[in-house]
């Protein structure tokens, strides 16, 4: 046995060993018969052999012949490791065998729930996980499905969810629909969100990277968003502008005023993230600024400041 193999049985040993001479005997078989394999291993119940075989039947490594019932390796799989395929199997990606830091738990209590990705929050909803699904995987998965209509969520059936992931089971699926509803009516009983108010660059950048969090830490492309202020420079609502490379020709005054105006909004903060993680603002970005503050003076709106979020830090284009 290999080290891998050794590290791996020693986290479960019972089960590890339990699966190994059984998954090794079907690899030695050409041509094996389920029968056969539960009277050589008549210690075990009948129907945890018929499980292991149905599974990587379903995986496609087995093929069954339907007229004897007998199965056959599928050759045009590949080669079939015994001990990559228990790993996947009854470790996967399980939270407990990362390391503390990067647990979403333990990423929670040191750094504040507002620094966790949505992937990770949707793991801490899911729990535990399933044999080969770690709730930390199911956390990635329904993220990157919902991650241009996260609003959608709240409305996913069970068996949408269940079909993104095996791992969003029953209880899964509940917790996250209470978390979900939860925070609806916290931000219901607040009259919408909380009061936040902008005093100056640092109060800008700490709003920012809360409230666009996931901006920071899951997009892959740039987003263009504004945060509408009244006059005592206090939050009104936030508004998605474009998403895409940040141009000036691309970000329309008409389109970043409309929602100001509509928000009876007497300032704005302009915001945008470089997916790339360093904040550091562009030449675009700076022309972007100077024609929306031009166009807000026009209108009597004024654009306060504009934030460039990066993956840890962010930069205020005013303070700079």
């Amino acid at each position: 046995m290999n080290t891998s193999e050794s590290s791996s049985s020693s986290k479960s040993p019972t089960r590890y060993e339990r699966y190994r001479p059984i998954v090794e005997h079907l690899l030695e078989c050409e041509t094996l018969h389920p029968e056969d394999v539960k009277r050589k291993f008549h210690q075990e119940q009948p129907a945890f052999v018929t499980r292991i075989v149905n599974e990587l039947k379903n995986q496609g490594w087995l093929i069954r012949e339907p007229q004897t019932g007998t199965y056959q390796w599928n050759s045009g799989k590949g080669q079939f490791s015994v001990s990559r395929w228990l790993d996947d199997k009854l470790y996967g990606a399980q939270i407990k065998s990362s390391p503390e830091e990067e647990r979403p738990r333990e990423r929670l209590l040191a750094h504040g729930v507002e620094q966790l990705r949505t992937s990770e929050l949707i793991a801490i909803l899911v729990r535990s996980g399933r044999p080969g699904e770690s709730a930390v995987m199911a956390g990635e998965k329904v993220a990157k499905a919902f991650a241009q209509t996260l609003d959608k969520l709240p409305h996913a059936g069970r068996a949408e969810l269940k079909s993104i992931s095996p791992a969003v089971v029953k209880t899964a699926y509940c917790q996250i629909m209470a978390g979900i509803e939860l925070g609806r009516r916290v931000c219901e009983a607040g009259g919408g969100q909380v009061s936040f108010k902008i005093g100056g660059s640092d109060d800008a950048i700490a709003f920012c990277r809360r409230h666009f969090a996931r901006l920071a830490a899951d997009t892959t492309h740039e987003e263009f968003h504004i945060v509408t202020l009244d006059t005592k420079n206090k939050v009104i609502q936030s508004h998605q502008i474009t998403v895409g490379t940040l141009d000036a020709s691309l970000v329309h005054p008409r389109e970043v005023f409309r929602a100001a105006i509509k928000d009876s909004a007497s300032s704005i903060l302009l915001v945008h993230n470089h997916p790339s993680g360093d904040p550091t603002p562009s030449r675009e970005d700076i022309q972007v600024t100077d024609r929306l503050t031009e166009s807000g003076k026009l209108l009597g709106v004024d654009v306060l400041d504009h934030i460039v979020l990066g993956r840890d830090r962010a930069i205020s284009i005013r303070a700079n």
